[in-house]
């Protein structure tokens, strides 16, 4: 927040729960003030507990301002940055670190430009799945245990915790640096959440929609993310069922769902040929 109105005496609306942000507006006014309305201004602005304050473009806030600081116990930081590149900067930090967090048991992948976390009983394939997405030319996000972090209350966002951040973990083999076998392009940092896929033993599935239209969803943070349960079979290929599954997802983003279209059409045949 830019206190700016604050400092000339107005407090209506005054965010005071924010970090304040003094940049050359704030610091001329100041400056242009006499000593004694500069430190009861300033004073009057201390005195409503704000978190701290901070200093742009390089500024060196005055020694009878310091004081007051320092006697109301209020942090002052500085930066070099001009001070709405500070405030996006600080925003979006700040919006990462306090956003509600959970982490899933899955490993996250970007299959052309769509997030999916693959989902699964431990030993079910989910990493060697993961491997052949990566052999395919898509990138690792996190292998196993994934953080997602629920920003600006409507968009899910997935990482690595660090320790794990660019490794993958394949029975029998042990621990890869994915970065470092396949190249820097083979990893992510974040991505999106856009699908949620599940794998499952076939015998555990009970039904399987061979269409396509019952839709379903899977609940992170509050938010719903569309849902698949693809079954594992020996002789399937998982990793280009993900791979299938992830493009037509970028479809359905774009308003093309293929289920959809071909429930009306075999709708308009039948109508077409009077069958009921």
């Amino acid at each position: 927040n830019r206190p700016g109105l604050a400092l000339s005496g107005f407090y209506t609306y005054f965010a005071e729960k924010r970090v304040q942000v003094l940049g050359a507006a704030e610091h001329s006014y100041l400056k242009s003030l006499t000593t004694k309305t500069r430190v009861k201004r300033f004073g009057e602005l201390c005195a409503r507990r704000i978190p701290c304050l901070v200093m742009s473009r390089g500024f060196h806030l005055a020694p009878d301002l310091l004081a007051v600081t320092e006697k109301a116990q209020i942090a002052v930081f500085r930066t070099p940055m001009i001070t709405m590149k500070f405030i996006n900067a600080a925003t979006i930090a700040l919006e990462m670190d306090f956003s509600p967090t959970v982490t899933e048991f899955g490993s996250m992948v970007d299959i052309l430009g769509i997030g999916v976390l693959i989902r699964g009983s431990s030993g079910i394939g989910k990493s060697e799945c993961v491997l052949g997405l990566i052999e395919r030319g898509y990138s690792l996000v996190s292998d196993d245990v994934t953080r997602i972090t629920r920003l600006e209350g409507r968009e899910l966002m997935a990482m690595a915790p660090e320790l794990t951040r660019n490794h993958i973990e394949v029975r029998g083999i042990g621990i890869i640096n994915v970065a470092s076998v396949f190249g820097i392009g083979s990893i992510r940092i974040e991505k999106r959440l856009d699908l949620v896929v599940t794998l499952k033993d076939w015998q555990e599935v009970e039904a399987v929609d061979r269409i396509g239209l019952d839709r379903e969803f899977y609940e992170v943070l509050g938010l719903q993310v569309p849902h698949l349960t693809i079954p594992v079979r020996p002789g399937r290929d998982m990793a280009r069922l993900i791979e299938v599954a992830a493009m037509d997802q970028k479809l359905k983003s774009l308003g093309r769902d293929s289920a959809t279209e071909f429930n009306t059409r075999l709708l308009d045949l039948m109508k077409h040929r009077g069958i009921k």
